[in-house]
């Protein structure tokens, strides 16, 4: 397997576009990360779209705006992890000797949808229970509460950190900072969370070109080394399941690790999972950021803040930049790539140079998760 390299990478402003199809949203996030790259169309070996309600076809829908077709198109879903899915398949692509340059990219369109909770399948026997998203996480939150005495406020402060970073994002859903007190009297959504625990629906895209080590000198391009590039499953459990601690990202993380021979002590930045506030808390603790029930304490001593040890998501995460769901993986790749760079203006975290990028999928079905995908780059 040869070494693999980031070359371009480009996202639309997260939001809601009701005007516009999904396709329309995705094409100028290639056109972006391509002209970041250097690259043009005959350059393109191999693209991966990933997306979860885009629909049949939706990277050969997409390609065509761009003129872009008679070369291999696949399509992945995998929940939240489809495009960080994708772009695993396509680094193998690339590492393995069949293409030289890959593009990658992740849509969807939840504005579609009118509001509410994301659509979940209901003959997982979970879901038909009422076992949707903010339930989960909310019994998640409730049993770290009980286990580890985290209050409500400092659980509210997750989304105020999440805020604070989002308005240095130009690309963020949300960039305006809130109070504690705006949090915590916000609309109730499942006890503990209010509105403002949990992310947003919205709409976006997010793109990326990957090439070989070896070619990657023949692009007007910054390369960003791809150290380790992992994909799991969740384990399937028929009894008790610990909820606070999420069993497929400490795996993930273990193999990442090996992979790239890191450990977490070498991480500089990290985009993680915060669909809901808990989640950051749970992660820090799950990629070995600190020892059990220590989450809190990164938190509130600035640990995980711009200018602390180890930032996490300065692009504001998912509580303020939103979560398209097929886009996601891709976007925080971009934004690592970007903060591996020095190119993100008063979010920049200095001297970043090892970064970690990680999107988890579904969450029910005898599981913790259905999906986990982890990325670790250097510049």
């Amino acid at each position: 397997m040869r070494p693999v390299s980031i070359i371009g990478v480009g996202m639309i402003p997260f939001g809601k576009y009701p005007e516009k199809d999904t396709a329309d949203l995705a094409w100028p996030a290639i056109k972006q990360a391509m002209e970041d790259a250097g690259t043009d169309r005959d350059d393109i070996g191999i693209a991966y779209c990933g997306s979860v309600y885009g629909g049949m076809m939706i990277g050969q829908r997409t390609l065509t705006r761009l003129g872009m077709t008679g070369k291999p198109i696949i399509n992945v879903e995998n929940a939240c992890s489809s495009s960080s899915s994708a772009f695993h398949q396509a680094h193998m692509a690339v590492a393995s000797g069949a293409y030289d340059v890959a593009l990658v990219f992740g849509v969807d369109k939840l504005s579609q949808f009118g509001g509410g909770t994301i659509p979940l399948v209901d003959e997982d026997w979970e879901i038909s229970q009422g076992m949707l998203m903010p339930a989960l996480y909310a019994m998640r939150a409730c049993r770290y509460m009980h286990e580890t005495g985290l209050t409500t406020e400092q659980l509210a402060g997750v989304s105020v950190k999440a805020r604070a970073m989002g308005a240095h994002n130009p690309d963020a859903q949300f960039q305006k900072e809130i109070s504690l007190e705006e949090v915590m009297n916000a609309r109730p959504i499942a006890d503990p969370f209010t509105l403002l625990h949990c992310c947003p629906t919205g709409d976006g895209a997010a793109a990326a070109v990957i090439c070989a080590g070896d070619v990657a000198h023949k692009f007007e391009a910054a390369p960003i080394k791809i150290l380790a590039s992992d994909l799991c499953t969740g384990t399937y459990l028929t009894g008790y399941r610990d909820m606070t601690v999420p069993e497929i990202t400490v795996r993930g993380a273990s193999e990442a690790y090996e992979e790239a021979g890191v450990g977490p002590e070498d991480i500089d930045v990290a985009e993680i999972h915060d669909a809901f506030t808990i989640a950051e808390l749970l992660y820090y603790e799950a990629f070995g950021f600190c020892g059990r029930g220590e989450a809190i304490r990164l938190l509130e001593d600035g640990v995980t803040s711009i200018g602390g040890a180890k930032p996490v998501n300065p692009s504001g995460g998912l509580l303020s930049k939103g979560h398209p769901v097929g886009a996601t993986g891709i976007a925080q790749i971009t934004e690592i790539t970007r903060q591996l760079r020095g190119s993100c203006g008063a979010r920049q975290v200095e001297g970043a140079r090892t970064g970690l990028a990680h999107a988890t999928g579904g969450g029910a079905m005898g599981m913790d998760h259905g999906a986990c995908s982890i990325h670790i780059l250097q510049r």
